[in-house]
C-alpha cells in the first residue's frame, strides 16, 4: 500500500492522522482556543460499520475511494460524494472517523427546509427574554432603582454573568460543532444535500472558503464578555471568543448527493469529487459478512444474486438486501410450507425502488 495514503481503508484503527503533512498555505487557519477532543464514536457509526463485532474490516473502499479521502484531508477540502442510494456514501463518514480515530462522527442530515443557521447554530432569543422576565420579577427593586416601567438599557439584565448568561441560549449545529478551533480534525456527514433548497448551497460556500463563521449576539457582547461559554453539538460546552468560530484544522467533511440535482460550479471548485459505484458482488459480500458473520455471504449467496439480478435501469438500496436477509435469519423459514412465503416476502422487500407497483 502506498506510503502517502493517511486513510487506508483497511478497518483497523491507527495514528496516520498524526502524519498527515501541513496544509496548503491558502487553507492553514489558526483558531483558538482549542477545544478538547470529541467522544469516541458513538452507536450510529457502530450501526453502520459493525464495530460492537469488531468487523469494521469489511468495509473495503475502493482505490479511488482511499485516494480521493486522502486528497480531500491533504488539502483541507470537503468531499462531494455522489452515488445510487445504499452504495456506501454516508458509511465512508463513519469509517474514516473509525479508522483515524477522529471522534463521534458529527452528521447533519439535510431537508427542504435547512438553512445554513441550522447547520452553524441556533439562538433561543424567546427562552432567554422569558428568563430575564422571571428573574426580574422575582428580584426585589432597590428604593430608588429601576422598576418594571423604567426603560430596557437602565434595567439590569439578570442573570449576573457577563453578557447576562446568553451562552446558555446558544447552541452550535453539526457544521458550527466541525469548525471549532480543534487538534485534529472533526468528521462532519452533511447528509443528502440534494434535499436542500436551492440556495443552501450557495450559502455554504464563504463558510467552506473560510474555514469560520461569526455570532452577531456574541460579537456585539464583545467588549464585556470577549470568551462566552456556549452549547456544541456533543452536549459539551466550548469558548467562543469575540463572538466568531475559526478552525484550527479543518473538518473532514462528506457532503454526499443521491445525483437528484445539479450543484454550482462555486460549490464545486470548493470540493473534491468522488462518486461511489453501485457495489458489486465482493462488496456486497463484504457488506454483509460486516453485518451478519463470517459466514453469511456464503449463507446467502443467492439473496445476493437475486439482489445484482435487475432489469437496466432499476435502482436497489443495499439495506433491501440487508433486510431480506435479517427476516430470513429471524423468521426461520425452514419448513417447505414457508418457502412461499419466504419467496412472496424476499421479492417484496428487494423490489426496484423505482417501481410502486
Amino acid at each position: 500500500m502506498s506510503d502517502w495514503l493517511i486513510y487506508r481503508g483497511a478497518g483497523a484503527p491507527h495514528d496516520g492522522i498524526e502524519q498527515l503533512p501541513p496544509p496548503p498555505p491558502w487553507r492553514d487557519f489558526d483558531g483558538g482556543p482549542l477545544v478538547a477532543p470529541p467522544a469516541a464514536l458513538d452507536h450510529a457509526s457502530e450501526r453502520r460499520l459493525g464495530v460492537q463485532r469488531r468487523e469494521a474490516s469489511y468495509h473495503r473502499p475502493g482505490e479511488t475511494e482511499r485516494e480521493l479521502v486522502n486528497a480531500a484531508l491533504y488539502l483541507r477540502r470537503p468531499l462531494l460524494v455522489t452515488g445510487a442510494p445504499g452504495s456506501g456514501k454516508s458509511t465512508l463518514a463513519h469509517s474514516v472517523a473509525y479508522e483515524l480515530g477522529l471522534g463521534r462522527v458529527l452528521n447533519w442530515s439535510i431537508v427542504s427546509r435547512s438553512s445554513l443557521r441550522d447547520g452553524l447554530y441556533e439562538y433561543d432569543a424567546i427562552g432567554r427574554l422569558q428568563d430575564i422576565q422571571i428573574a426580574r420579577a422575582a428580584r426585589p427593586q432597590a428604593a430608588g432603582g429601576p422598576t418594571a416601567d423604567s426603560p430596557a438599557a437602565d434595567r439590569p439584565e439578570p442573570p449576573d454573568e457577563p453578557g447576562g448568561g446568553i451562552g446558555r441560549y446558544i447552541r452550535l449545529g453539526p457544521l458550527g460543532t466541525a469548525l471549532l478551533p480543534a487538534a485534529k480534525p472533526r468528521v462532519l456527514l452533511v447528509d443528502e444535500l440534494d434535499k436542500s433548497d436551492i440556495d443552501l448551497p450557495n450559502d455554504l460556500l464563504n463558510v467552506l472558503e473560510e474555514g469560520e463563521f461569526r455570532i452577531p449576539e456574541l460579537e456585539r457582547l464583545a467588549g464585556s464578555a470577549p470568551e462566552v461559554q456556549v452549547l456544541g453539538d456533543d452536549g459539551g460546552h466550548v469558548t467562543v471568543r469575540d463572538g466568531r468560530v475559526r478552525c484550527r484544522a479543518f473538518p473532514f467533511i462528506v457532503l454526499t448527493s443521491n445525483g437528484e440535482r445539479d450543484f454550482p460550479a462555486p460549490l464545486l471548485r470548493r470540493c473534491i469529487h468522488l462518486n461511489i459505484p453501485t457495489p458489486d458482488k465482493e462488496r456486497l459480500a463484504d457488506m454483509v459478512r460486516a453485518h451478519f458473520g463470517e459466514s453469511a455471504a456464503a449463507d446467502y449467496e443467492s439473496l445476493i444474486d437475486r439482489f445484482l439480478d435487475r432489469e437496466p435501469g432499476d435502482v436497489r438500496a443495499v439495506d433491501q438486501l440487508l433486510n431480506a436477509i435479517h427476516l430470513t435469519q429471524k423468521a426461520g423459514w425452514a419448513d417447505e410450507d414457508e418457502e412461499e412465503t419466504r419467496r412472496r416476502l424476499t421479492a417484496e422487500l428487494l423490489r426496484p425502488l423505482d417501481r410502486t407497483r
